[in-house]
């Protein structure tokens, strides 16, 4: 062991796949150790109560390790689980699910779902892969960024992305380095569809007719086995378009189960596993149960992934998204699937709704949410008596904003958490899909009662924020009394210095003889 590393036991997994551990008082997140494992670490952040760590030697293994499939992983920042047994991350991250909704919601699922976990390799249909010219490696670069840097890993394969996908980012670092604008290639972003593949180039600069021909014969060289596209996006999201060929399958995904197809641009928000997002909206919309004659919410709609699924019931359905964009694509592919007499779309900022607000959209019976990482909590909070639905499912990608938002679902607002659990949308990495069903079984706080409780809470943190201010003080005071003692202590030394300067100064001379 170095002098620089020491010996710590993993205790658990925090949220972010990190080794948990606890060394002299202080709590150390780990990245690469397990639980029950003996590691060496290095500290490469340290704070007063926490340090961030890395793995330097695995002294004794857990029966979750397992050896990476990737040579890249450990530099490459797109995958963070690699090293866990694949059936250990599905139930770490259940456990990461159920531990949020308890700590952090105050509530207990009803019954634990099975969790979904699908298939570990090649499931990433999506992806934005990081693009520069770094003469010193030999051409260009194409991948994820590092970990904890800004440098793009150094890729030849990745094995989350399809294999004939994969199989392409050698290819491509060649043809960026070959096209005149070589160094103004930020990204290439990768769209898989049903029936096309979609490569969007991110050209900062015109490309000249070399470029356009070595474009051209790249798609014709790989696109034989399977139709690929290249695209161009000259400046934001929104001005990216079809390139070579121009007639080459639509690019689109499908929820058979539902007869649904949804076309959509290769730069808007689509999942990137589409194998587990067909069976995620099975099990919201049967946990839904939507019936015929229903009038259903779905909030954060997108581009109508569970709208659609949802009208095939034959229920009517209102979608609310944020985004302009995604909001006309939702009404074009509501049109192109022949529901658009069943559906209606609205664009809303749902982080501003009020309980007027919500009221003023009529009486939904049913609801699903599917909000980004910052979860629902004002569209939890508008919910009253009068408003709320009888039935909420809601479709999660950040455990903690959902046990947060199911704390006023469960506690304030009269719900019930009848199931909860995960789907396993990204393997190898720390992020939690989860999918939760509340169901309206007793009445909601009055609004005496929310503003006692609001009160309490406030008190609360009042205190909390007084012990904090008196410790803090506390502090300032001990060290200020340290300060003036060794102040004191130097100015002592001083003053005897001045008070015997001709013994000290002798005893100099003698020393130096």
């Amino acid at each position: 062991m170095s002098e620089n590393t020491l010996l710590a036991y993993v205790e658990s997994l925090d949220h972010e796949g990190h080794g948990v551990a606890r060394v002299d008082g202080k709590t150390l997140f780990i990245d690469g150790a397990l639980p029950y494992e003996t590691v060496e670490y290095r500290a490469w952040r340290s704070k007063k109560n926490y340090e961030n760590a890395e793995v330097v030697r695995v002294v004794k293994e857990s029966f979750m390790r397992a050896t990476p499939r990737c040579p890249h992983f450990g530099v490459c920042g797109g995958c963070s689980m690699q090293h866990v047994e694949f059936s250990a991350q599905v139930a770490i991250k259940q456990r990461v699910l159920e531990d949020n909704l308890a700590r952090i919601g105050k509530v207990t699922p009803e019954r634990v779902m099975t969790p979904i976990a699908g298939q570990s390799w090649g499931y990433r249909h999506r992806a934005r892969l990081s693009a520069r010219m770094v003469p010193k490696k030999g051409g260009a670069l194409l991948g994820f960024r590092e970990k904890r840097s800004t440098y793009i890993a150094e890729m030849a394969e990745c094995h989350v992305l399809p294999a004939h996908i994969s199989a392409l980012i050698v290819p491509l670092r060649e043809l960026i380095a070959s096209l005149s604008i070589n160094d103004r290639i930020p990204q290439v972003e990768y769209a898989g569809g049903a029936d096309v593949d979609v490569l969007v180039l991110r050209n900062m600069d015109a490309i000249s007719k070399g470029d356009e021909a070595l474009i051209r014969a790249f798609a014709d060289k790989y696109g034989k086995a399977r139709p690929l596209q290249m695209w161009l996006q000259p400046k934001g999201p929104d001005t990216c378009y079809p390139f070579y060929p121009m007639d080459a399958p639509g690019l689109s995904y499908r929820l058979p189960d539902f007869g649904v197809e949804m076309p959509y641009y290769p730069t808007e928000f689509t999942q990137v596993n589409p194998d587990l997002n067909s069976v995620m909206v099975s099990r919201a919309l049967r946990l839904l149960d939507a019936q015929p004659g229903e009038r259903i919410a779905d909030m954060f709609c997108g581009i109508g992934n569970f709208t659609l699924p949802i009208a095939r019931s034959g229920a009517t359905v209102h979608g609310m998204e944020g985004s302009e964009a995604l909001v006309r694509r939702a009404v074009e592919n509501a049109t192109h699937n022949g529901l658009q007499d069943k559906v209606s779309y609205e664009m809303a900022n749902l982080f501003d709704v009020t309980a007027e607000s919500f009221a003023a959209l009529g009486r939904f019976d049913k609801m699903l949410v599917d909000p980004p990482r910052d979860g629902a909590i004002e569209l939890c909070k508008s919910l009253t008596e009068e408003t709320a639905p009888k039935r909420i499912v809601y479709v999660s990608c950040n455990p903690a904003t959902l046990a947060r938002d199911a704390n006023v679902l469960v506690n304030l607002k009269g719900y019930t958490l009848k199931a909860a659990g995960i789907i396993n949308m990204f393997p190898h990495t720390a992020h939690v899909e989860s999918v939760a069903w509340f169901e309206k079984t007793h009445p909601a706080k009055s609004q005496a009662e929310m503003e006692a409780l609001d009160a309490a809470e406030k008190a609360a943190l009042d205190a909390a924020k007084a012990a904090k201010k008196a410790r803090q003080a506390e502090e300032a005071k001990r060290k200020a009394a340290e300060e003036a003692e060794r102040v004191a202590k130097k100015e002592a030394r001083y003053q005897h210095y001045l008070a015997n300067k001709d013994y000290y100064d002798n005893r100099n001379r003698v020393e130096r003889g």
